[in-house]
């Protein structure tokens, strides 16, 4: 899956929606990444798109690109998978 502008969702990305700019990309169902406390075992049955951690929302299954997901930062993690 990628960003309005073309970027591709990466497990880690730091992401705004709304009022909260404190999103953390969790698994990247697309790339099959997946971070330690969202493990493939438990979610790639969704089978496409990424899951996305917001304080204020919760977490959120995205299948396609949301206009109003912005990216904010990248992170080093190391995804596991793949």
């Amino acid at each position: 899956m990628q960003y309005a502008d073309g970027q591709e969702v990466r497990i880690g990305d730091r992401v705004k929606l709304g009022a909260d700019d404190n999103g953390v990309v969790v698994c990247s169902i697309d790339t099959n990444e997946y971070s330690d406390d969202y493990p493939l075992e438990k979610w790639s049955y969704l089978e496409r798109g990424v899951m996305i951690e917001f304080p204020e929302y919760g977490l959120i299954h995205y299948e396609e690109t949301d206009p109003d997901l912005e990216l904010i930062s990248r992170s080093n993690q190391s995804p596991q998978g793949a």
